[in-house]
């Protein structure tokens, strides 16, 4: 395998590629990533039997081939590189990167021991990239962090026609955002349970591109895989097992009073209260006719 390709593209590469590696693989070779040059460009592949995510760049080809090389070093490497054409060659059982007077010599994995990634998912849908960013963050920070119960650490994702849903709830707060999508079928209706983590990655690093394909469902490859892609990025998740609590009934059907307060305000607000507040205590809004007053501390401890 003999190629070139510009120092920036192969960092950007490489940074959405090892987002699929685990920090504790369960087999040696699932720390590495798979490089496949062929005449259409380069393809940087990363799996950990949980998540996988694909990229493909352009590059010049000399000779095409796939080789595995360990991917947290490739990553460390490919960002430290100055701004030139990095040329990657692979030779006996090392890869060799040379851009400008850099050069490293990296390892060779066994691709024979690597296994076949998920297929490339049809998609579903299309969602707006801004869109779809802005609802998971506003959703995925109210998941659970811990693994007391694991089915908490995920957003429910419910589809209903032009219709998703986006839910998450550590059991102290709840999060629901619903927003419209493209879907390829106007009868689409499917619930996935998906990592908060997984997903928020995903759509920090795809939001940016205009359009995010989703598949869900047998298009995802089953109903136990949810797909996404954008450009020339693809990744897939495998979904979190378990019936997510029926937690939307407790959101009111009919509320006596409404407050419409100012978000800037009130944040920075409740930041300076909190200073008091020891972990775990709470910080109390009491509401009065035209305005909100916000305490923390108590007794003899510091208050605010």
């Amino acid at each position: 395998m003999k190629l070139q390709v510009e120092r920036d593209v192969l960092a950007e590469a490489v940074t959405w590629a090892v987002r699929g590696l685990s920090p504790r693989p369960p087999v040696p070779v699932l720390s590495g990533v798979l490089l496949e040059a062929t005449p259409e460009g380069l393809t940087l592949s990363a799996f950990d039997y949980e998540v996988s995510a694909k990229v493909t760049v352009a590059a010049s080809v000399d000779e095409p081939g796939t080789v595995l090389v360990p991917g947290k070093l490739l990553g460390d490497i490919s960002r430290s590189l100055k701004n030139k054409p990095v040329t990657v060659t692979a030779d006996g059982n090392k890869v060799e990167l040379v851009c400008g007077t850099s050069r490293f010599a990296l390892p060779q994995m066994p691709v024979a021991d690597y296994p076949t990634l998920p297929t490339a998912p049809e998609p579903s849908g299309t969602i707006e990239g801004d869109v779809f960013t802005t609802a998971v963050n506003q959703v995925a920070i109210a998941a659970d962090r811990s693994d007391t119960l694991p089915i908490l650490t995920g957003v429910r994702m419910e589809i209903e026609g032009e219709k998703v849903t986006l839910l998450a709830t550590d059991r102290y707060r709840l999060a629901l955002r619903e927003f419209t999508w493209n879907p390829a079928s106007t009868d689409a209706a499917h619930v996935a349970l998906v990592s908060a983590r997984t997903l928020h990655d995903t759509a920090r690093a795809l939001g940016a591109s205009g359009s995010v394909s989703l598949a869900v469902g047998t298009a995802a490859g089953g109903e136990g895989l949810v797909g996404f892609e954008a450009g020339k990025r693809q990744t897939t998740t495998r979904l979190l097992d378990g019936e997510y609590p029926k937690v939307t009934s407790i959101f009111p059907t009919s509320v006596d009073t409404t407050a419409v307060i100012s978000t800037g305000e009130l944040a920075e607000a409740v930041k300076r209260v909190s200073l008091v507040a020891e972990r775990n205590t709470p910080v109390r809004l009491r509401f009065t006719e035209g305005q909100v007053t916000i305490e923390a501390g108590q007794g003899d401890d510091a208050q605010a």
